[in-house]
């Protein structure tokens, strides 16, 4: 077999009846184009962008795009590193207010000795609710 028939059959076969480009075949051998196709191969085309139509972008260096990419990482973690050094500096200037002692026992304490029932870990919601309520 030649070339064109192995490519014809092949046609015929990836693409239905209808040939390469969805014409149908006719007597004379030329082919004519389906009317109905052409409406929905219309349908499906995207609009014509409107305006003016801009040149594909240049082409990427991934090369420098890694080194600029490490340099902005690295320039981030100096950042943050002076931002901390910062932070710790204000920090031991400004002292930690201590907690005051007003000479009686804490909230904490107090809770403590009014003997509140404690939960022991039961699973059912309605156990929980009621150990709630009663606290």
């Amino acid at each position: 077999m030649g070339a064109a028939v192995l490519a014809n059959l092949f046609d015929s076969l990836a693409y239905g009846s209808r040939g390469r480009h969805g014409a149908i075949p006719t007597r004379d051998g030329e082919q004519r184009r389906d009317e109905p196709r052409r409406k929905d191969q219309a349908e499906q085309q995207a609009p014509a962008p409107q305006g003016p139509v801009l040149p594909p972008p240049p082409p990427v260096d991934y090369g420098v795009f890694m080194l600029g990419l490490v340099q902005a990482m690295q320039m981030h973690a100096h950042t943050e590193a002076a931002l901390q050094a910062q932070m710790e500096a204000h920090q031991a200037q400004v002292p930690v207010p201590q907690a005051q002692d007003h000479g009686g026992p804490s909230i904490m304490e107090r809770f403590k000795r009014m003997l509140p029932p404690s939960f022991k870990g039961e699973r059912d919601p309605f156990l929980a609710e009621s150990w709630m309520r009663e606290i």
